[in-house]
């Protein structure tokens, strides 16, 4: 079975050690280097793609090249950039690494719902300052906190089960799924009124943008903390801006709208907000689950066994 690899070249040195190469070349005959453009006549007798980030878009044109395409096995989560409704119209197998990105989102999450309800980052910022300690704290601690999370997705599922083992109340909204087990299904403004800690898992879709509103935010308990790992853009950023601003509220953001603020933002000075770079994902050795799992899924692919993680077109429009 032909295959071949489409990604940027530094997406595949990024992703695609030797011993994964070598386990991909134990089930299908791949083709030698990286495409990263489908100029010329690449994909003729391709049956199996391995794409990743940086991959051009699949389109009819594309297709037309590919007469023996059946299948992609994407490296990452979102397949949106390259996967079109050609490929669908065409009846392709898709499958993605989202669940095994999903992993490191959902720990750094537990984390920072943790290190938030210990109020960690500011008491040690404190700490350096003072260099004395208070030893009661009233505002501090998990126990029996409330934990919304906004979207039952893959990664809010499993932020729910890391919750489960800890003393919390977990909270969960999302109109598209049905019970969750470990957590209480609640509407949208109940989640934000309720919620000691809101951690956003909201896909970036047209009617999902702004979703995390003024009038929500403006809900939220005092002190509330607002965690986003999912898309800048889900939140409204100038009303939290300004709870944060205030003292009212505090954020958590591996995400932002743009992805880099601009300088001058009022974010990146706010005692009340921390702004990681996007990090929630995999990145360095956390690469090495996405490969061990497009690996899994060419040799059952190969085997005739179909994929584990099949994409399916009827779910594009609820997904990242």
């Amino acid at each position: 079975m032909r295959a071949a690899l489409a990604m940027s070249r530094e997406a595949a040195h990024a992703v695609l050690d030797e011993d994964t190469l070598h386990a991909l070349r134990k089930v299908v005959d791949l083709a030698d280097g990286v495409l990263d453009d489908f100029t010329g006549d690449p994909l003729r007798d391709v049956e199996l793609l391995i794409t990743g980030w940086g991959c051009p878009p699949l389109d009819a044109a594309a297709l037309a090249a590919a007469p023996k395409l059946r299948a992609i096995v994407h490296t990452a989560g979102s397949v949106r950039a390259h996967v079109t409704d050609a490929c669908w119209d065409r009846g392709i197998e898709v499958t993605s690494a989202a669940a095994a990105n999903a992993v490191p989102v959902a720990e750094y999450t537990l984390a920072m719902i943790l290190l938030s309800g210990k109020r960690a980052l500011e008491r040690a910022r404190e700490y350096r300052e003072s260099r004395t300690r208070d030893d009661w704290p009233r505002d501090v601690g998990n126990y029996r906190r409330t934990v919304g999370i906004l979207s039952a997705s893959m990664i809010g599922r499993r932020v729910i089960s890391l919750l489960r083992p800890h003393d919390l109340r977990i909270l969960v909204h999302d109109p598209y799924v049905g019970d969750v087990e470990g957590a209480e299904r609640v509407g949208l403004a109940e989640l934000f009124a309720r919620s000691d800690v809101v951690s956003v898992h909201t896909p970036l879709l047209p009617e999902t943008r702004g979703l995390v509103s003024r009038g929500l935010i403006g809900s939220m308990r005092p002190d509330a903390v607002l965690i986003n790992t999912a898309r800048g853009a889900v939140v409204d950023q100038d009303a939290l801006a300004e709870a944060t601003g205030a003292g009212r509220l505090r954020a958590i953001l591996d995400v932002t709208e743009p992805e880099v603020l601009p300088p001058a933002h009022p974010l990146w000075d706010d005692p009340h907000v921390l702004i990681t770079p996007h990090l929630a994902g995999s990145q360095g050795n956390e690469l090495g689950r996405l490969a061990a799992l497009a690996v899994a899924e060419v040799t059952r692919w190969a085997a005739g066994d179909g994929f584990a993680h099949p994409l399916r077109r009827d779910r594009m429009g609820l997904i990242a």
